[in-house]
């Protein structure tokens, strides 16, 4: 699926939710920006646009959805095609 969104995942390399969120975009063929959360003021940075401490973070347009239980869910609701779809 070719998305129009801008989709980007904050995480971890070692994160196991944060494999399995790009395992699942990978799979629906959603190209991602991937971003190593290196230092601890990205990690400040992410935390306090998202309101989250946990890894990974993503977000599509810019908007903040979660980490991978989030996005399993949208998947699994069959909602997540169709925010891809918003430009």
């Amino acid at each position: 699926m070719a998305s129009a969104a801008k989709v980007v995942v904050y995480g971890t390399r070692f994160c196991p939710y944060c494999v399995a969120a790009k395992k699942l975009l990978k799979m629906k063929g959603i190209n991602y920006e991937d971003i190593l959360l290196s230092t601890g003021e990205m990690r400040r940075d992410i935390e306090q646009r998202s309101g989250q401490r946990t890894v990974p973070q993503i977000f599509i347009n810019d908007k903040s959805i979660g980490g991978f239980d989030e996005l399993s869910e949208l998947e699994e609701d069959g909602l997540l095609d169709a925010l891809l779809e918003q430009a």
